[in-house]
């Protein structure tokens, strides 16, 4: 019984903590999950990121429901944004075939880097995106990129997809993050239910993460659509470039335990 209580309360963490990054960055919160279940249960790799996604997904929703009240969801953004990135889903293993998993993380790392560092200078958020023809090809565009790399990398798009928006399109950074959740969602839901059908969610743990997260995305949320834009670009900043530390330090470990396989 103290087994299975102290189990619940290290899931409601994981759900409080991937809720407040759902609802403050318009991420989904998996990369608080899927470390946490594989370190403090040993659960295997495949299973964590099937019951990440079973629960980021109500989470999703729950920050999503926030900033679509406060009218921070660019529709016709998302529309494109979602259209190129469901097609990079689907071709990306194609288009980057040619590429290394290696070469694939230290470019999106030093991507990560660049977009960290210039979001810790002032960025005009005045600008109003009109959707025309050149615009949506673009969109369609990064979207396709978007979705390739996550799918490959087996990250949420949004910590490109904010700073894209933010950087070269000049929206609010809330406005992004609500646009970055609603592109997201869709490909969630869809990898929720293929992982049900597989039989690779944990439904029990999926089911007290987002039960506990919904509370603190809705609150995060709330408080991403009353700070201060440069206060919100800093913090992401931050955010960015210690999501870029924890990856390469992963690089480096799996380089190293590769080499020594091979010494061996």
């Amino acid at each position: 019984m103290k087994i299975e209580k102290k189990r619940a309360l290290i899931l409601m963490g994981f759900g409080v903590g991937a809720g407040l990054l759902s609802g403050l960055f318009g991420l989904g919160g998996g990369i608080i999950i899927v470390p946490g279940l594989m370190f403090a249960f040993k659960m295997d790799q495949r299973l964590a990121h099937g019951t990440s996604l079973g629960g980021v997904f109500l989470i999703s929703c729950a920050s999503l429901v926030t900033y679509w009240s406060h009218g921070e969801v660019d529709w016709h953004v998302v529309l494109w944004l979602a259209l190129g990135s469901v097609c990079g889903s689907l071709i990306g293993a194609r288009l980057l075939a040619t590429l290394s998993k290696r070469t694939l993380t230290i470019s999106f790392i030093a991507v990560l880097v660049i977009a960290g560092v210039r979001m810790f200078f002032k960025i005009d958020s005045s600008g109003t995106m009109v959707i025309n023809a050149p615009t949506a090809a673009w969109l369609v565009l990064i979207g396709v990129i978007i979705g390739a790399i996550a799918g490959m990398l087996g990250i949420g798009g949004g910590l490109m997809t904010v700073p894209i928006l933010v950087v070269l399109f000049h929206v609010s950074p809330a406005l992004a993050k609500g646009t970055s959740l609603a592109v997201v969602i869709p490909t969630a839901f869809s990898g929720t239910l293929q992982n049900f059908r597989n039989k690779n969610t944990d439904l029990s743990a999926a089911g007290i993460v987002s039960a506990t997260g919904i509370f603190s995305a809705i609150g995060g949320s709330w408080l991403a659509t009353q700070m201060d834009d440069v206060i919100s670009n800093f913090l992401f900043a931050i955010l960015l470039i210690f999501i870029a530390g924890r990856m390469l330090l992963q690089l480096r470990k799996t380089s190293a335990t590769a080499l020594a396989e091979g010494a061996a």
